[in-house]
């Protein structure tokens, strides 16, 4: 009897998420406030439940930040919580408020990101 090879397939777990992430083009940007300091970044990916901002700013987990969108949807604006911080990348950031009569915005924004990322697949 010959033992066999472990296998070399990383163990993968569920994602937590409740709503998949949207890759965002280089031009969807966001200004956010955090502890009296305001900064703009690149969104990286974004879903209804929060994203993935590019900045060298480190926060630690689960500080509150202001969040001011300026798209062709129009003015977006949320409240969310770092969820985590990767060195030298970013940060992810989790929704926690968003207005009522921003959530249709932020839906026709993923809308076109969704659009945008099909047609490039093509």
């Amino acid at each position: 009897m010959v033992p066999s090879k472990p296998l070399s397939r990383p163990v993968t777990y569920p994602s937590r998420r409740m709503t998949s992430r949207v890759p965002a083009p280089g031009d969807v940007w966001v200004f956010w406030q955090c502890h009296g300091r305001d900064d703009i970044s690149s969104v990286r990916d974004m879903s209804m439940g929060g994203m993935f901002i590019e900045t060298s700013q480190r926060k630690a987990e689960g500080v509150l930040t202001r969040l001011h969108f300026l798209v062709q949807e129009g003015q977006i604006r949320a409240d969310a919580v770092v969820r985590h911080a990767k060195s030298g990348e970013g940060l992810g950031l989790k929704f926690v408020a968003l207005n009522e009569q921003d959530r249709p915005k932020l839906a026709a924004l993923l809308t076109r990101l969704r659009a945008t990322q099909h047609a490039k697949g093509k």
